[in-house]
């Protein structure tokens, strides 16, 4: 079964970095798009160095940027030895270091992992957690986001989601461009067309960076539940967790659309329709997939 479960892993490791190559690719092929229409091959190095110094950025900064937008306030040991305790047996049996634990306001039970590698990752959890879980659920939810920071998926996450952002904007910036700056040259050699093209490729450029970073997104979610539950040796506990998160109905103060991929849930909570076309657009897969599956492993 060990066996297996590392060959998953590898698997979905492998595809979520094809993702993240195709919605890279996906940019630099709108630049070039609107390197042809305006006949200037300076807008492609344009979207080029955007998407290289986003990374950068995203690399350095993305973990400030989530604590702070989530209202999270790092916690002592001394404020609560049971997470911390918890937090380090597992780190122990994972073989990571102890990474900076925070505390977010909100009685909704919830929790996610940020930070550019082990060495410098962090662990947000939700006061609710911390009050409505018992220890077996606590340690389920916190070995799976420990996952996420030894399986380096929240640094590919990161890059994915600020990829994904920079193609909406500059996509939006051109389509003003195109819509009132106006296509001047004349239609000769098919200008006309590559002018539409790039019409075409402003609207559906957006969209599809969605989908691809929501698809990384659900991916993440079952590679770390399946390590979570390796790592504990006890798959029931993060299951019972996401029974509670299931029948959970309780906001989050500061949950945003931009961090909403990090959290181990939805932290938007209400019902969510199971056809085909809305898993399109879901940041984490159904919850109830992920209880069968983790309750299968036992």
């Amino acid at each position: 079964m060990v066996a297996n479960l590392y060959a998953h892993q590898d698997q979905n490791v492998r595809r979520t970095w094809l993702l993240m190559t195709a919605i890279f690719a996906l940019l630099l092929g709108l630049g070039w798009v609107f390197s042809q229409v305006y006949q200037d091959p300076t807008i492609l190095y344009v979207f080029a160095a955007v998407s290289i110094i986003g990374n950068i950025s995203a690399y350095w900064f993305s973990d400030k940027i989530a604590l702070a937008s989530s209202g999270a306030q790092p916690v002592s040991r001394e404020q609560n030895v049971r997470l911390y305790r918890i937090v380090e047996n597992l780190c122990i049996t994972a073989g990571l270091p102890v990474p900076r634990l925070y505390v977010l306001p909100g009685a909704q039970i919830n929790a996610f992992a940020t930070g550019r590698n082990a060495k410098h990752a962090a662990v947000a959890v939700t006061q609710g957690a911390l009050s409505r879980l018992d220890d077996n659920e606590l340690t389920g939810v916190l070995a799976h986001e420990l996952s996420h920071v030894g399986n380096r998926d929240i640094l590919v996450s990161t890059i994915v989601v600020v990829l994904g952002g920079l193609i909406a904007a500059m996509a939006n910036v051109f389509l003003r461009i195109s819509m009132f700056g106006g296509n001047r040259r004349n239609n000769r050699d098919g200008a006309g067309i590559l002018f539409i093209l790039a019409i075409v490729s402003a609207v559906l450029a957006p969209i599809a960076a969605t989908l691809i970073q929501l698809a990384v997104s659900r991916k993440r979610e079952y590679l770390a539940d399946s390590s979570g539950a390796l790592l504990t040796r006890y798959p029931e506990g993060l299951a019972s967790a996401l029974e509670k998160i299931r029948t959970d109905q309780e906001p989050l103060p500061r949950a945003s659309n931009a961090t909403a991929h990090l959290y181990i849930a939805n932290p938007f909570r209400g019902r969510q329709s199971a056809g085909w076309f809305a898993r399109l657009f879901m940041t984490h897969p159904p919850l109830d997939d992920r209880i069968r599956i983790l309750r299968g492993m036992e």
